[in-house]
């Protein structure tokens, strides 16, 4: 027999157990019950200045730290705001646990203040919820929630609370463990598809292989690298598996896609044995691949419904990449591909160009170029979407560091509250949020959360006063017929952030660049960079 508490209690129990240190969330009447027990907690609470940021800021905790982190909110529009950020977490695999406050249980279905379906509206994104009734089951079902969003392909779950019950006493045990009978993830790959891909391996002359995210999600960076070095395998990357392998390692080429590099775009095209590991291969990295008709494709994934979806398959596999790439690297020989290899690294060497000077404002590239100078070893780059995104995916060159941004969902408003995140799960890196100045917009106002809780983030704006990469695409598809793309009436950044106490400088041509950029990196506390951009400058450089 347990202790008796309230479930607001035994929630706050449940998620020290948990081993949670640190929550992000806005309150409300509907979730103040759990916030008052909170109180009696060493969890540090961070509070942000909108809920979508609270979600986005637990991504990029949970993407640092590998497991699930916790966002909060109250009901109605404290809950709806959640769902971009919930949605941003399901399309790229991050574990989250969502905790809504709802109105009283005999008020639901009633259309009382603040009343929404929650559970209902986020079922697209979510990869299980709980609208939570029954006050003794609370324990078991947060064990659950937790269980559910780290395993198998992570994701978020959310758990919606009535008022009522927050308030209900039970008897409080944690349950060490639960299973779930309809739910049970694979791990281990089938060994006779192991030794099919071994032997694909061996009889390939181009082999190569696509690093996806999952390689971050199962911790399996280090066995990639290690089968890769073994097999004499080049590497390519989506954009959410950039950093995965570091920049400089012989064998890595680069991003793929519609906006990625031709190096590694040319290497699909002209390999004979693709791996995808980890990898969704959705449609802005599948461009070279399907008018391969020669194409061998291997496909690893946890998730079963992902292999063969946007590309034809030759050897699936379904289970846990690093369980898998274990199997695969006791099962491989040792082989070189010493003209295919060399082949590619001469392509990729002579894609580093001189950048051109423009005649008014930076080039990002250049810019890009003197940050990856003074980079830290620990690091992580935080990249917002937009024109922004492709500028600092394909520039940034990163041998130990971290690269995350909304990679399916492309969010825009990401960077910073995902940046707080990661500073938050790993203080002691240097944290780096890239963005445009309409995305910064949308998130200017976590300044006050960095301040307020002491969270070093550094920011840097490329403002080229417009919507650039829809800009873009209305000047080369819709014959330069721009429209909402203009964001005249923008602050200015650099006095808005010294407006929170907090530092910074405006760099309008390269020759400004280091000496502004060393201050950022130097700076032990929050720091903004206004970056001028040509406003027709292109997102592929």
């Amino acid at each position: 027999m347990g202790i008796k508490i309230t479930v607001a209690e035994s929630l706050v129990k449940c998620l020290e157990t948990e081993g949670i240190t640190k929550i992000f969330g806005y309150p409300g009447a509907a979730i103040c019950p759990f916030y008052d027990k909170l109180m009696q907690s060493n969890i540090q609470h961070i509070l942000v200045r909108h809920e979508i940021n609270a979600g986005h800021a637990a991504n990029g905790f949970a993407r640092i730290t590998g497991k699930p982190a916790v966002c909060v909110a109250t009901s109605g529009p404290g809950a709806t705001n959640l769902i971009t950020a919930i949605a941003t977490a399901y399309m790229d695999s991050i574990p989250m646990v969502i905790i809504t406050g709802q109105v009283k249980t005999e008020q639901i279905g009633r259309d009382v203040f603040q009343e929404a379906d929650i559970t209902g509206a986020a079922e697209p994104f979510v990869k299980h919820s709980y609208l939570i009734k029954d006050a003794e089951s609370v324990p078991e079902i947060v064990k659950k929630a937790f269980y559910i969003a780290g395993t198998g392909r992570p994701g978020p779950v959310l758990l919606d609370i009535p008022m009522d019950v927050q308030l209900e006493e039970i008897d409080f045990e944690y349950p060490e463990s639960v299973e779930i009978s309809s739910y049970k993830p694979k791990n281990e790959g089938n060994k006779l598809q192991i030794k099919r891909v071994a032997d694909a391996v061996k009889e390939a002359e181009k082999p190569l292989i696509c690093a996806g995210g999952g390689l971050f999600t199962s911790n399996a960076r280090e066995i990639m690298v290690e089968i890769a070095e073994k097999a004499g395998i080049p590497v390519i990357c989506t954009m959410m598996g950039i950093s995965v392998m570091p920049y400089d390692h012989p064998l890595f080429l680069g991003m793929i896609g519609m906006h990625g590099r031709k190096t590694p775009n040319r290497a699909i095209s002209e390999c004979d044995l693709l791996i995808l590991l980890g990898a969704r291969v959705g449609d802005r990295a599948v461009m070279g691949m399907k008018n391969h008709h020669n194409l061998k494709v291997i496909h690893i994934d946890i998730d079963p419904a992902e292999i063969g979806k946007n590309l034809p398959v030759s050897i699936p596999v379904v289970g846990d990449l690093k369980a898998v790439l274990t199997q695969i690297s006791e099962a491989v020989e040792p082989k070189r591909h010493k003209d295919w290899t060399e082949y590619l690294q001469e392509l990729k060497s002579s894609e580093n160009i001189i950048h051109q000077t423009p005649e008014i404002g930076v080039n990002p590239a250049a810019f890009l170029d003197e940050l990856n100078k003074l980079l830290p070893d620990r690091c992580v780059i935080s990249a917002d979407v937009g024109q922004n995104q492709i500028w600092t995916a394909n520039n940034i060159k990163l041998n130990s560091g971290r690269f995350i941004t909304s990679g399916g969902m492309g969010a825009m408003g990401y960077s910073v509250p995902a940046a707080i995140g990661a500073k938050s799960a790993c203080p002691e890196a240097e944290v780096i949020a890239i963005c445009g100045d309409g995305s910064f917009q949308m998130q200017s106002m976590e300044l006050a959360t960095m301040i307020q809780h002491g969270i070093v983030v550094k920011i840097i704006i490329m403002a080229n006063n417009r919507l650039g990469m829809v800009r873009e695409l209305q000047t080369s598809l819709y014959d330069d017929r721009l429209t909402a793309v203009f964001l005249d009436g923008s602050p200015d950044f650099v006095k808005l952030a010294d407006a929170y106490g907090i530092g910074g400088e405006y760099v309008s041509n390269i020759s400004e660049a280091k000496t502004a950029l060393e201050n950022l990196i130097n700076s032990d506390k929050p720091y903004v960079l206004q970056v001028k951009v040509d406003e027709n400058e292109r997102s592929v450089l």
